[in-house]
């Protein structure tokens, strides 16, 4: 039996997988090996009836460019009691590709290990994707999928904000993003809206819902101030992750947790949140102003990758079959900024075990530039703003910031 090269996706959708999936498969297909997909991810993988796709150039050259997976992904994380050798053995298995976060790669290093003391040698290599963003690859250089869903999200942003010009009203939106706002400041900034909240902002001050829905007044005052009646309040999902757990009680908001331990943010709709907090506030303050929620999240993960993506996904699917001739194995392959692939390794990131995200650098000249350009109240307005607030001064963005 020919050798085979095994692929599987872990985690949810990003922009660009079927383009690594296609890559590799073309590549290794061009070298005489047999590739192969496996559906639902580790759960497929140790299943006794794995679903599995075989690869034709055909099929890899009709998906390369399409948006979402062509094999069913999965969050499934095997315990080690889970790992049998089945499909290694009868598929002639050689190297085994994932395609996901840290979780994912992390498992294929104890997939590697349990299959070496049951002298079954095989490598594994992984591709990193999430259109959060927040993976501390070198150089800054973005995850595969981001510049696709943030396309995507501009797109779908200049839309609601037309129509908040057109209906002379604000709309509040929920961007998608765990713990890092790269995908939100990446809207905001893309569609020039007059207000945007990540949780990085949060770092001189505790992140509370009244701080945040002070800060979308702020901003909406600002703007009545100019005589702009109108705009769009982008807040990261990731606040969430830094609210503490009182906070999101006192919201009365009930969370349901995945198998990580992470909050099913999906579960809720955080822009509805926001925006019946803001409604609340703004009736307490005798103000008559309409908003809107509107989530931004799901349909960002399938959309069709970029120009971009396609190329960095194309580069990536090919540098694994490049670290994989080099002998190089339980590494996660990566691109510089000059286009040379270069293995890093999980031990590269973690401290203390785990792997800090990388996150929105406000000290950095592109985030003081835009936020600076945000419409807010500072102390000058506080003249204008008693207008329509009694006390201007906890509306004022570097007080609530304490910036």
């Amino acid at each position: 039996m020919k050798p085979c090269v095994a692929i599987i996706c872990g985690g949810g959708p990003a922009p660009g997988i079927n383009t690594v999936i296609a890559t590799v498969a073309k590549a290794f297909l061009a070298d005489n090996y047999r590739v192969i997909g496996i559906h639902h991810g580790y759960q497929g993988l140790f299943s006794e009836n794995s679903e599995i796709k075989s690869f034709d150039f055909d099929h890899a050259d009709r998906i390369f460019s399409r948006g979402g997976s062509t094999l069913i992904m999965s969050r499934f994380k095997p315990k080690d009691e889970d790992f049998n050798t089945r499909i290694f053995k009868n598929e002639n298995i050689k190297l085994l590709v994932t395609i996901g976060g840290d979780d994912t790669a992390s498992t294929a290093n104890r997939i590697t290990k349990y299959l070496a003391s049951q002298n079954i040698s095989i490598s594994n290599i992984h591709v990193p994707k999430t259109i959060d963003n927040d993976l501390p690859l070198p150089d800054r250089n973005p995850t595969f999928g981001f510049h696709s869903a943030k396309d995507e999200g501009v797109r779908i942003g200049n839309t609601v904000y037309e129509d908040a010009r057109t209906s002379r009203q604000w709309f509040v939106m929920s961007v998608m993003g765990r713990s890092a706002g790269h995908l939100a400041f990446g809207v905001a900034t893309g569609c020039h809206f007059p207000m945007m909240i990540i949780p990085e902002m949060f770092n001189k001050t505790k992140v509370t819902f009244d701080k945040i829905i002070k800060l979308c007044i702020s901003s909406i005052i600002k703007r009545k101030i100019a005589r702009i009646e109108y705009g769009v309040v982008v807040i990261s999902e990731g606040v969430f992750h830094i609210l503490d757990e009182e906070e999101i009680k006192r919201g009365d908001i009930s969370m349901t947790y995945d198998a990580h331990g992470h909050p099913e943010l999906g579960n809720v709709s955080k822009a509805h949140i926001f925006n019946v907090l803001l409604q609340k506030e703004l009736q307490s303050l005798s103000l008559d102003i309409k908003s809107r929620p509107v989530e931004l999240g799901y349909e960002l993960r399938c959309t069709r990758p970029i120009g971009l993506d396609l190329t960095l996904c194309s580069l990536l699917g090919l540098g694994v079959k490049k670290l994989f001739n080099e002998g190089v194995s339980g590494c996660i392959v990566s691109a510089n900024s000059s286009g040379d692939i270069t293995p890093i390794f999980l031990s590269d990131f973690e401290k203390d075990g785990k792997i800090p995200p990388r996150l929105v650098n406000m000290e950095s000249q592109i985030a003081k530039l835009f936020f600076q350009e945000l419409h807010y109240l500072t102390e000058e307005d506080a003249v204008y703003a008693k207008h329509y607030l009694p006390d201007p001064e906890e509306y004022e963005f570097h007080k609530i910031l304490e910036w």
